[in-house]
């Protein structure tokens, strides 16, 4: 039987197929369209024909090996053309790269480990999605894992990830365990911290001072009048230094009196309306409330709404964030941007460049604005 016979055609034309039809070659494409002849499932099964191999890619796609390898792990060094042509022959005969071959003979795995607090708030999603959109430009692809805000779990899971030899790591914050400390050392590998500015780098940082937060607020507040303060906060450590340092200047204010309320994790609409039922029943009520999200502030925003508290008239209301629903909510929220498209491609770019040799240190501050809107 001829050896077409065992190729069911997949083309919407007569045209021949072109290609060395051997027992490797599971597809060929047709001269006119382009399209493909493919065996199929159950053809392949009975012939015994082994996976498909980056041999077999190149050789239908009419290139190397190692252009293929490129194509796929380092795009930016071939043409456009030639990486959609081994795009589409790949798709169309379902090849799978051998990451562990490939890392073994280059001793890099391609992969970036991002460990954030959680997945559910925006304020960190912006951020991740810039960095994966930047990494896997690079030909880098990310595994996420969420801490829960906990140094404790971030520990377990560098424990985990750093057996897969990632090439880079991203942490949130500065605040970790002696033992992660120890195995970032040990396993020497790129590591950026985001999200915080310290003196104690673990290698490169790339955030902003949540200290320098705080005393924006205290000093913007005060200035425009206020004098009773109040904050809703997470049990976030960076949640919490933020309102550490707004209390502290507003004493060099002779403000002393400052309520805070400090709710269990995670951060929801109905921490900050709970926070807020519990700040109006205090003899003395709060002029704003300064909360540690945004997603805290529209809680409190829904709660004064409940009680019949005009915003800002009645209380003020700031956020953290500026995350897309701040916007939009009514009244306006205003909030804290923190630039989280920006920190996180700036991230993205400093483990690029010392995946690329450079050497020189990393401690990139991507700053931050107030924004005032209607709620304050």
């Amino acid at each position: 039987m001829p050896r077409f016979a065992y190729f069911r055609r997949l083309t919407q034309c007569d045209a021949p197929l072109y290609g060395t039809v051997d027992r490797y070659h599971l597809l060929h494409l047709c001269k006119k369209c382009d399209s493909v002849a493919r065996k199929s499932k159950r053809e392949l099964i009975g012939e015994g024909d082994l996976p498909v191999t980056v041999i077999d890619v190149a050789r239908v796609a009419g290139v190397s090996p190692i252009t293929v390898s490129r194509a796929l792990h380092r795009p930016e060094r071939v043409s456009e053309a030639t990486r959609e042509r081994v795009l589409e022959v790949v798709r169309a005969m379902g090849y799978v790269p051998n990451l562990l071959a490939g890392s073994l003979a280059s001793s890099k795995s391609r992969l970036v480990a991002i460990l954030l607090p959680t997945i559910a708030n925006s304020i960190f999603s912006t951020a991740v999605q810039a960095m994966m959109d930047r990494l896997t430009e690079a030909g880098y692809q990310a595994l996420l894992g969420p801490t829960g805000y906990s140094p404790e779990k971030e520990e377990a899971l560098l424990e985990a990830i750093l057996g897969r030899r990632p090439d880079g790591i991203v942490l949130t914050g500065t605040l970790h365990t002696p033992g992660s400390r120890a195995r970032l050392a040990s396993a020497g590998i790129p590591v950026v911290e985001a999200w915080d500015l310290s003196d104690n780098a673990l290698d490169m940082q790339v955030g902003f001072s949540h200290e320098e937060v705080g005393r924006l607020v205290a000093d913007h507040f005060h200035d425009k009048g206020y004098r009773r303060f109040s904050v809703i906060t997470v049990d976030d450590p960076r949640g919490i230094r933020r309102c550490n340092a707004l209390t502290d200047r507003l004493k060099t204010f002779g403000v002393d009196e400052i309520a805070v309320e400090v709710l269990p994790l995670p951060a929801t609409w109905e921490v900050g309306r709970e926070g807020l039922k519990r700040l109006m029943k205090l003899p003395s009520r709060p002029q704003l409330v300064f909360c540690s999200s945004d997603t805290v502030a529209l809680g409190v925003l829904a709660e004064a709404a409940n009680l019949g508290l005009r915003v800002p008239q009645d209380i003020a209301v700031l956020g953290f964030g500026d995350t897309t629903n701040s916007r939009f909510a009514h009244p306006a929220l205003s909030t804290i941007g923190v630039n989280s498209a920006a920190m996180g491609k700036a991230v993205a770019e400093a483990l690029l460049r010392r995946f690329s040799g450079s050497t020189s240190p990393v401690h990139q501050d991507t700053s931050f604005i107030l924004i005032e809107r209607s709620s304050t």
